[in-house]
């Protein structure tokens, strides 16, 4: 495996950039544009394609009549030249499809229809027990109309689907996943990520109800309103630069029709998630004692009184013919157990079956069913008979449920514990936070104590010492020390003074601090941090692909094997070819045959299988949060690639230059604004300042554009680069005016860094823009051996395919924009928290604390997760390769030892548990480098 460490100077956007779509349309071609407007209460969209076969004015006019015959059509604009047409619409009535289908069923076709936009909403899945079902799941999704895309997550019980809004939505969705046979519930959709609930006193009729949506609605940044009369809620969708919670409250109340009669306030719906998994603890556990209260005394009744002589000797009484009061009583025991309390395995074999699919379910279903049909057989046999003996196997069946119910009980609360680092990520930020009210002069007028969800953009918040920070802010006023180690895994506390950056969730420790609140709600680094790790664990590892493609044929494979074995021992039975003394006195060969088969049955359960891999990304992920490295998950998102004139460095220079000017006394503060500026990649940049031609950047710029670079300045070059210094060059109207040196300090714990990751058998290469001198002083300082220099972002990226090309797995570390196209070119991109946002967005892992010692830290807890995984493999895997033959009375003749069913059902439970707690020793994961910064 190779590592490249970037040495690059960081480039950030502008502001606008970061605002603008990633994926632009090309040319030519017709897209839906977003433009909405207020329209008697709804939103009215517009769409444009193009429409063939139009011949004259009157073919555009009798489209134009056609839609205007459709609901929700607004208004529709055709050119009879080109045929290119725009419609407007309002999407609650009309789909854009409709629109499509209504035009060419007039008998013209539509020539260049838009991709529509794609919204994303989360579903919870109730109901899966193994891979198969999150794979039937999955299909289920991807056959409904106008779903685009979908990933099931079996560990995490959700879903992430991509849908086109203007073909189905979000209850269509629901009802495909509960036509397979499963549960759903909306998390959330697309529309979430600025939303707030309130509770409304005193609203008592629907005027009422009508009176404030339409206030709210009317209100400016207020996008959607949703009110539930009964609860007295309503929920309100927002543009967190225009409103929030607290003028959303004020609407409200000025929407009274007297004084004071509407009463709003912040509502907190309940937590469904924590909810729900304490609702299914509940259940597993009360149905697990339910089966036991059947259970026990069938148990009793077979295998432990008929031994207890003269105790037991009352069960042989006989009541009819051979049936006999023991044989009675386990049948009316076993009976509720098999179908009341084992009701949900039927369902769930109903399901899967009807999908064409087997499941767990499938298993445990076919193997008690086996057992008590059986067993009801030797029932009705004994009753009409006075010389047939037979055992009967309702202890089997009711057992077998039973440590089922027992085993998923306890593999819930395991898993429960796997997502424990997210949950206390999501606990740190504090529940009020004081509001300051100042002046036009800066003095404060006000002090409040408010709800932390009722925080908006630019309030003044108030933070005293031993206070967590609410939400991410910029320190306007005092001086203090913040411990950023829950978020970003830095032990140290952090200075922190006016202009410095603060995080939402840390702890203020010596100072009080004045921060302007510049991120809230869904916007802050620690929402964003929980939005990530929880898209790791819903995303599907390549390691997963393994299990996903052994669990399409095992539970067929099961029932097949379970077959062949009752075969393999029925069939010699009958024909003697093994000793009689081999089957138990209580027993026939076919009796002993059929406990073989349904021990095969049961044992070999997918479950485990299908937890091995998303549990233990689960712990790692949360793990990885909490130490300060956010693991994405899945393959980096193809970003579009900008360059922006934002240089840091370029702004230091222009800083700095001020300063001198101000020095001088310089009356001229106008600064003359560039025209027909231009990026050179890896090179610098040009424009027009006035009327002279200025070019900034290195010696490469200045020779591609012919200019002469002296003999002095070649000197003043050389000297600096080989103090690892890199030269800018300044020319204006073609002849150099001026040079500058700029240098990267290497950070502290790079040469130690590099030194660990030798050990570990990585070797460390660098890429970077500046020139071979400054380059190789820098590799030399920090023991790099092998340097590529001189190198702009494609070649980069061009760098990696090379070393790809040869067989080896890269990583990637960089921080700035230019770094973006080898980080998604490299096998694993890591970027530096500190870096730009471009660069976080193409990596799959982001470096919270900018630290280079959490490249080790990633690298070491992905082989621990690695090899985490491949453990849980064998222990899923080992259970059945060990348990089945075991089951098939492998051991039987040579030992005796054979594997009652409700036995191996116990083994069964036992592997799924054993492959959570297996998951779980990720926890106590500990970096294996701490780096202390003098």
């Amino acid at each position: 495996m190779s590592l490249i460490i970037q040495n690059s100077k960081m480039e950030v956007n502008g502001r606008d950039d970061l605002k603008a779509p990633l994926l632009q349309p090309p040319d030519g071609v017709a897209i839906a544009v977003p433009r909405e407007k207020d329209h008697r209460g709804e939103k009215v969209k517009t769409i444009k394609f193009k429409i063939g076969n139009i011949k004259c004015s009157s073919c555009a006019t009798s489209i134009e009549s056609v839609l205007g015959e459709l609901n929700g059509v607004e208004k529709t604009t055709v050119s009879p030249l080109d045929g290119h047409t725009a419609i407007s619409y309002i999407p609650g009535l009309v789909t854009a499809q409709k629109i499509k289908e209504t035009i060419e069923d007039a008998g013209f076709p539509v020539d260049d229809f838009p991709e529509q936009e794609i919204s994303v909403c989360r579903l919870r899945i109730k109901g899966m027990a193994c891979t198969s079902c999150s794979e039937s799941v999955e299909r289920a999704l991807l056959m409904a109309k106008g779903v685009k895309k979908a990933v099931v997550g079996l560990a995490l019980e959700e879903a992430k689907v991509h849908f086109d809004s203007n073909l189905t939505d979000t209850d269509h969705i629901i009802e495909a996943v509960e036509d397979a046979g499963f549960g759903a519930e909306l998390v959330s959709s697309g529309n979430d990520l600025n939303k707030v609930h309130l509770k409304i006193e005193e609203i008592n009729s629907i005027e009422d109800a009508t009176n404030v949506q339409t206030f709210l609605e009317s209100s400016r940044g207020v996008n959607h309103v949703e009110m539930d009369l009964a609860k007295h809620t309503l929920t309100v969708s927002y543009d967190p630069d225009l409103t929030g919670p607290r003028s959303l409250i004020q609407c409200i109340e000025e929407a009274s029709p007297g004084p004071g009669i509407y009463h709003a306030s912040l509502y907190v719906p309940p937590r469904r998630r924590e909810a729900e998994r304490l609702q299914e603890i509940r259940t597993y556990r009360n149905q697990f004692f339910m089966s036991c209260l059947f259970s026990v005394p069938v148990f009793l009744f077979s295998m432990v009184l008929p031994m207890l002589h003269p105790y037991g000797n009352w069960l042989e009484y006989r009541i009819q013919n051979m049936l006999s009061i023991g044989m009675f009583l386990r049948w009316i025991l076993c009976t509720p157990v098999q179908f009341m309390v084992g009701r949900r395995f039927y369902v769930g074999s109903y399901h899967a079956l009807r999908r064409k699919s087997a499941n767990m379910d499938v298993l445990v279903a076919l193997g008690t069913n086996a057992a008590y049909f059986y067993s009801v057989y030797i029932v009705i046999k004994a009753m009409t008979s006075k010389k047939f003996e037979g055992q009967d196997f309702f202890e089997t069946s009711a057992m077998l449920i039973s440590f089922i119910l027992l085993g998923k009980y306890l593999e819930v609360l395991a898993k429960g514990k796997t997502s424990d680092a997210l949950a206390k990520l999501t606990e740190l930020s504090p529940d009020t936070a004081y509001l300051l009210t100042r002046d036009s002069n800066g003095n404060v007028v006000s002090e409040m104590e408010i709800v932390t969800e009722l925080i908006q953009r630019n309030d003044i918040i108030k933070i005293v010492p031993g206070a967590k920070v609410p939400v991410d802010g910029i320190v306007i006023d005092g001086q203090s020390h913040v411990n950023e180690s829950m978020i970003t895994g830095e032990a140290r506390p952090i200075a922190k003074r006016p202009g410095d950056k603060v995080i939402g969730g840390t702890m203020n420790e010596n100072g009080c601090l004045l921060v302007k609140a510049t991120h809230v709600g869904s916007e802050t680094a620690l929402s964003q941090i929980v939005q990530l790790v929880e898209a790791a664990q819903l995303a599907r590892a390549p390691v997963q692909k393994l299990a996903d493609q052994i669990s399409k044929f095992f539970v067929p494979t099961v029932v097949i094997a379970a077959f062949v074995t009752w075969l393999g021992w029925f069939i010699p039975g009958e024909a003697g070819l093994y000793p009689r003394h081999w089957i138990p006195k209580a027993m026939d060969g076919f009796e002993l045959a059929l406990q073989f088969g349904i021990s095969v049955l049961v044992v070999a359960c997918p479950c485990a299988l299908g937890l091995a891999t998303p549990t233990a990304v689960m712990v790692a992920t949360g793990k990885g949060a909490s130490q300060g490295v956010l693991i994405k998950g899945g393959d980096a998102l193809e970003k579009a690639y900008k360059a922006n004139s934002e240089h840091p460095i370029a702004k230091a220079v222009v800083e700095h230059a001020k300063r001198i000017r101000q020095k001088i006394g310089s009356s001229t503060e106008h600064v003359a604004e560039a025209k027909d500026f231009e990026v050179h990649t890896g090179a610098g940049v040009s424009g027009k300042v006035g009327e002279k031609m200025v070019l900034v950047g290195n010696k490469r710029l200045m020779q591609a554009s012919n200019v002469t670079v002296g003999t002095e300045v070649e000197n003043y070059i050389s000297e600096n680069e080989r103090l690892a210094r890199t030269c800018v060059l300044v020319s204006i109207d073609g002849k150099i005016a001026g040079a500058f040196a700029v240098t990267d300090p290497v950070k502290p714990e790079a040469e130690r860094v590099i030194s660990f990751l030798h050990s570990m058998g990585i070797s460390a290469i660098m890429v970077t823009g500046d020139n071979w001198a400054t380059a190789a002083a820098i590799a030399k300082e920090v023991g790099i051996k092998k340097v590529f220099a001189e190198t702009d972002p494609m070649g980069k990226a061009d760098r990696i395919k090379d070393l790809q090309g040869k067989g080896m797995t890269v990583a990637m570390v960089g921080d700035g924009i230019n770094d973006s196209p080898a980080l998604v070119a490299a096998d694993v991109g890591m970027a530096i928290g500190a870096g730009t946002d471009v660069a976080i967005e193409a990596a799959d892992i982001v470096l919270i604390k900018s630290n280079l010692e959490d490249v080790v830290t990633a690298i070491d807890l992905s082989r621990k997760t690695i090899l985490r995984i491949r453990l849980n493999y064998v222990w899923a895997l080992g259970y059945n390769i060990l348990g089945m033959p075991i089951a098939a009375g492998i051991l039987y003749p040579f030992t005796g030892i054979r594997l009652p069913p409700w036995l191996a059902g116990a083994c069964m439970a036992a592997s799924s548990i054993s492959v959570v707690c297996s998951s779980l020793l990720l926890q106590s994961y500990k970096k294996p480098l701490h780096v202390t910064n003098s």
